[in-house]
């Protein structure tokens, strides 16, 4: 048994400013994650982080209504007041610690336009933002010597008496199981994107954290919230950096027209994600489309700037299309992207179980509503990992050493030699496949009662078969085959509760839109929607909603 004041589950952006401000705070930090922090999917991320300096005549309340109105009304207006306010001393903060961001032709720190704000305030490190800010919060923590459970795979939250103590989890490398211990734990395990296929996500973003929240009885809030982003390449879902867009890109159809004309005549490509996704997949279903895409076009900006501002995309288009973006447009459609919804958070990151904190896109603290404003996610990452660390840190002061029961490392060593035991049964390849499919079929750009029924249907369907999924890696070194069936559990339950949360709402807000519903309905459903694991409830679920915090602006309709 190991045993810390503070247990970080997940070393990406959340993560890994969770554990910077925890140290700071002098508590006893450990960081468990799945793979090497620098392989976390915050990795992946491109544009840039948003802040309002007011150097730049840019004001928090601006960045504020645009971050709300981007939300479709959803966002909980006072978590948002919180982000939007820290997030100036979060950028230098950043900078001093050595994030070197681009600059200016002046030498000040750069901005690019990102989607759904009338101001250019997106600070970026070319389109690698997310793998700078990685790395220097990675070197910050080796600085200072945090303990990392690196490789290793959680299990089950330890939840006694209904206080969150720590987590059962597996060294990878050796296979065994372990009990750590600790007063509390900050879940920071990113998001599901593989629940759906395609996806700009990693293979390892499986709903681990979610899943592990759910079970211990969180509420997941505002799940069918998933946001399809409108640039990624046709084929295989890689992400086109919204940066494109910002720099001067376009969106052609098929006879060569920017089409967003018809759909955002303000902000044209830069409207938000869910009105730029949903006018593509109009052009495409309408037939206006080429082989079901539409096209990226930076022809006009010319190779060489592409090169210096968008060398990334160029790589992409190089490596996998062949094509110099100077010369050719890119095919690309929506793909999904970004979980809105997550584990229910206060302002501090807390759950309704004590002990137990999240941060990062497996939490929803309610920033982003029913859509998310690109580059806000990684502001999202900061501000509450750091703020959800110096509240765990003042809870651990109350609380005592923990009991030492190994109940729940017994139940999950005999739930898994179950699995390792099996017979050859069905492979959890094909069953996740199957999942992924019904979920982008049904709980899609748009979607219908029907569709999002049929989602279900499939995913009750999955999980009474799940009890047939075998392994044929029986050993226990780094036995990846075990770990993906176990991942597919997860799944399987982030999959139930976002069918549960898009069956609730009736009505189109943000990123759920309904053919069948499209109006939105603010008398009824200015709402969150939250689903709870419960075996005693209709599906093994229960549902309720909650209202909506308004501060300062009054739902209005939405237009860019």
């Amino acid at each position: 048994m190991y045993e810390h004041d503070v247990l970080i589950i997940g070393a990406g952006l959340a993560g890994l400013r969770a554990a910077v401000e925890s140290v700071r705070l002098g508590v006893d930090t450990a960081v468990l994650t799945k793979v090497h922090p620098v392989r976390s999917h915050s990795n992946a991320a491109q544009g840039g982080i948003n802040a309002a300096l007011t150097d730049r005549g840019d004001e928090w309340e601006g960045h504020a209504y645009d971050t709300i109105k981007g939300s479709d009304y959803l966002a909980d207006q006072d978590s948002v007041e919180v982000m939007v306010r820290e997030a100036g001393d979060t950028l230098i903060e950043l900078e001093h610690m050595g994030v070197i961001f681009s600059r200016d032709e002046e030498g000040r720190l750069g901005t690019r336009a990102f989607g759904g704000q009338r101001e250019a305030r997106t600070f970026f490190v070319g389109a690698i933002t997310g793998s700078a800010m990685l790395h220097v919060l990675h070197e910050q923590i080796m600085r200072n010597d945090v303990r990392i459970y690196e490789e290793w795979f959680v299990t089950s939250l330890i939840v006694e008496d209904g206080v969150c103590r720590g987590a059962v989890a597996m060294d990878m490398r050796t296979g065994e199981m372990e009990t750590i211990r600790a007063k509390a734990v900050i879940m920071a395990a990113g998001g599901a994107g593989r629940v759906f296929e395609p996806s700009t996500n990693a293979l390892i973003c499986t709903g681990d954290g979610l899943a592990l929240a759910w079970d211990a009885g969180a509420s997941l809030m505002d799940m069918e919230m998933v946001q399809y982003h409108p640039t990624t390449l046709a084929g295989n879902g890689i992400l086109l950096s919204e940066a494109a867009r910002g720099e001067g890109a376009y969106l052609i159809n098929a006879d060569g027209d920017r089409f967003m004309e018809n759909y955002a005549p303000e902000f044209m490509e830069l409207a938000s994600r869910d009105v730029v996704s949903r006018a593509e997949q109009i052009e495409i279903n309408e037939g206006r489309g080429i082989n079901g895409n539409v096209l990226l076009d930076l022809r006009h900006l010319g190779t060489k700037f592409i090169e210096e501002k968008l060398g990334y995309l160029q790589e992409v288009a190089v490596e996998f299309r062949g094509i110099d973006l100077g010369e050719s447009p890119i095919e690309i459609r929506p793909g999904m992207h970004y979980i809105m919804g997550g584990i229910k958070t206060t302002i501090d990151g807390a759950t309704v179980i004590p002990g137990l904190y999240a941060a990062g896109e497996c939490a929803n603290v309610s920033v982003h509503g029913a859509n998310r404003l690109g580059a806000n996610s990684l502001l999202d990452t900061i501000v509450f990992g750091k703020r959800s660390a110096i509240a765990a840190a003042e809870y651990v002061k109350t609380v005592g050493r923990n009991g030492s029961s190994d109940s729940q490392l017994e139940s999950d060593k005999k739930r898994i030699q179950e699995i390792l035991d099996r017979p050859q049964g069905i492979r959890w390849a094909a069953m996740r496949n199957e999942l992924a499919e019904s979920l982008t079929e049904g709980i899609g750009v748009f979607r219908d009662q029907a569709s999002m029924e049929g989602a279900d249907a499939k995913v009750d369907e999955l999980r009474g078969k799940y009890p047939q999924v075998s392994v044929d890696n029986k050993g226990k070194v780094f036995n990846t085959d075990l770990i993906f069936a176990l991942e597919l559990d997860f799944m399987l339950d982030v999959a139930k509760s976002i069918c549960q949360g898009a069956l609730m709402r009736k009505e189109s807000r943000g990123a759920h839109s309904r053919t069948d519903l499209p109006d939105r309905d603010d008398e009824n459903w200015l709402k969150h929607t939250h689903v709870y694991k419960d075996p005693d409830g209709l599906g093994g679920v229960r549902t309720e909603t909650s209202d909506v915090t308004i501060t300062k602006w009054e739902p209005i309709e939405r237009a860019y």
